[in-house]
């Protein structure tokens, strides 16, 4: 039973530790897949993925090469909530609520300054290396002024709150620079589309910019996180390339 104030990604964690624990999973034991888990416990593939990452993250299991998770190490002593905290993927199903909304209200309110900086920062974002911490600033400063744009401070410092929250929430803080190492980097032009929707100062067109635009994030963060559809991949290709060289020096 889910107990008050538990997430959903812990529910799973703390069920699958504890079956670690009684020797359900011993070590050396393969987990059981992403869609089996998610079936068994009933949510979704992000939360389970946000409950593989924290397993990892505990020492628990670990991913290896073509074949999935496995069970490494009992647990010790139980990890509290406020250790792991909030996930990549709740953080940003908070983000897509406010932040699409605030950008419906900005639709409304903004004015040419507020462009002329969403318009600087697009240039920079544009020019510089996508992989670098100041990509990650540019992007943060282009969300939190839109935010501001509505003309309310609450909103402006909720926006500022979820965005301290993605580095300071270790959970959240690793899968991000996971899917970072990845490539995961801003897309400008999915920043552009919420520019010319605000530019338009078309609320529902804003809306739905910026909801597609963090809604692409959930999927680069899925793909970047993935464990086992990424290491067969890797198989694959290996083997693929291993026939391709025996074919060719036949």
């Amino acid at each position: 039973m889910k107990q008050r104030g538990e997430k959903l990604y812990q529910r799973v964690v703390n069920a699958i530790s504890e079956r670690i624990a009684q020797g359900r999973y011993t070590i050396g034991t393969r987990l059981p897949g992403e869609r089996e888990l998610a079936e068994e416990f009933a949510v979704s593939r992000p939360t389970i993925r946000e409950a593989m990452i924290a397993l990892e993250i505990r020492g628990l299991v670990e991913a290896r090469h073509g074949s999935g998770l496995y069970v490494t190490a009992a647990p010790a002593q139980q990890v509290g909530p406020a250790e792991l905290d909030i996930g990549a993927f709740e953080l940003i199903e908070a983000r897509i609520l406010f932040e699409g909304e605030a950008a419906a209200v900005a639709a409304t309110m903004i004015d040419d300054a507020a462009l002329a900086d969403l318009d600087a920062a697009l240039a920079e974002m544009a020019a510089c290396d996508p992989s670098s911490s100041a990509a990650f600033d540019t992007d943060r400063r282009f969300h939190l002024r839109i935010a501001e744009a509505t003309g309310n401070t609450v909103i402006a410092t909720v926006v500022d709150m979820l965005w301290r929250l993605r580095d300071s929430a270790p959970l959240s803080a690793h899968i991000f620079a996971e899917a970072w190492a990845g490539g995961v980097h801003p897309r400008v032009e999915e920043h552009q589309a919420i520019v010319e929707a605000l530019r338009a100062r078309d609320s529902a067109a804003a809306r739905g910019a910026m909801r597609a635009h963090l809604n692409r994030v959930v999927e680069d963060l899925l793909a970047a996180t993935e464990v086992e559809a990424l290491r067969r991949a890797q198989s694959e290709i290996e083997e693929q390339r291993g026939a391709l060289r025996r074919r060719l020096h036949a």
